[in-house]
């Protein structure tokens, strides 16, 4: 994890068509690119082999259980917001086999993992999934336990962040201060910008490795029009947020209304599915499953992602599960996000990305449940 500050006061231009040369050479550095492509009518984070895999000239509408793709009139890069992956699917996989043990003749051998770490380069990450991966950060890197897989991953990956030139008609990052400029944790940021005759992106560097790549390709010095252009991009997505969220009270507030009416109110529309927290970028739970084949010679511990909407997360042996109820776990999450997060990790749980608000199967909107906590109509 090499990223820093940004480098102050250097911003370069790299034109659209020299965006291959920055892919080839982090290739040829060893990473394994990632990033957004389409796939199964989305925009997903996965593998990619060229720029010819973005989703040149693609968008999406979002709005409350709602999301759609839809052509651009141009041939944007990176001319969406964000889709249903968040980039914790290779820091926090889904499923993760933590050891295996065979039975021997005076007892059991456990067989230690030898699990390859790839080098990674993040391509497009958003300002709102920096915040996010340092939110994860802390909670997997800081403190007397530290998470050797999460920990080695983090060391092995090249982070392109991506300044938006698209808010989602569910994002809210300006009001959990998050966005939409990237300010640190990258090695390269870039701020796409698309004029009449011209396609170019803004740099700036924010690593020694980031500074390194610029080297390697055709580049050169931002001139005071481009530069402004570039933060033009930026004010005008900060401009454009599909939701908003007063916060400077937010988690006295939470405290305070554990009985409030309103609990009941989403409680009879949330299916308890836990999509929210599926798709959220900072969510972390997880499960330990034990698994023993047929014959009881050999076994596995796997870790498994998991949510605190299931019955069986909070199941407390003698006792049954702590909260039974839709309301229960639906307050129980959204408490934790806003509020008891800043208790045990010194910041919010949300960096308004607006996801749980798109892929909620009936819409449940999280910023409208602050709001009417609060007592103010939508």
């Amino acid at each position: 994890m090499e990223t820093s500050e940004p480098i102050p006061n250097r911003k370069e231009i790299l034109e659209a068509g020299h965006l291959q040369r920055c892919f080839d050479s982090l290739k040829q550095s060893g990473y394994r690119l990632v990033g957004p492509t389409l796939q199964d009518g989305a925009i997903v984070y996965d593998e990619l082999t060229s720029i010819n895999d973005l989703p040149i000239g693609w968008t999406d509408a979002q709005e409350g259980a709602t999301y759609r793709l839809k052509k651009r009139d141009d041939a944007a890069f990176f001319g969406y917001a964000v889709g249903p992956h968040s980039w914790k699917k290779y820091f926090l996989p889904s499923t993760r086999r933590l050891w295996r043990a065979e039975r021997t003749d005076g007892g059991f051998q456990i067989i230690p993992e030898k699990e390859e770490i790839p080098k990674l380069a993040l391509i497009g990450v958003r300002a709102c999934e920096l915040h996010a991966i340092a939110i994860q950060d802390k909670v997997f890197l800081e403190g007397a336990y530290v998470d050797p897989y999460y920990k080695a991953q983090r060391e092995n990956v090249f982070i392109v962040a991506l300044n938006c030139s698209v808010a989602g008609g569910t994002c809210f990052c300006v009001s959990m201060k998050s966005g939409p400029k990237a300010t640190f944790g990258f090695d390269l940021a870039l701020t796409e910008v698309l004029e009449k005759d011209r396609h170019y992106f803004v740099v700036e560097a924010g690593s020694e490795r980031g500074e390194a790549l610029l080297r390697e390709i055709p580049h050169e010095k931002a001139r005071e029009e481009e530069a402004a252009a570039a933060d033009r991009v930026i004010s005008r997505t900060a401009q454009q947020m599909g939701r908003s969220m007063k916060t400077d009270d937010v988690k006295e507030l939470l405290y305070n209304n554990l009985e409030h009416p309103r609990w009941d109110d989403v409680a009879a529309r949330c299916l308890a599915c836990g999509n929210c927290t599926l798709v959220c970028p900072t969510c972390f739970c997880t499960t330990v499953e034990d698994v023993t084949d047929l014959t009881g010679n050999q076994t596995e511990r796997w870790r498994k992602l998991d949510s605190c909407f299931t019955m069986d997360f909070s199941y407390i042996h003698g006792a049954g599960s702590v909260r039974s109820t839709h309301k229960g776990r639906y307050r129980q999450w959204m408490t934790h996000k806003l509020a008891t997060w800043w208790d045990q990790f010194g910041t919010s749980g949300c960096v308004g990305c607006g996801r749980c608000i798109t892929w909620c199967p009936v819409a449940i909107d999280i910023t409208e449940e602050v709001r009417a906590i609060r007592g103010e109509k939508g």
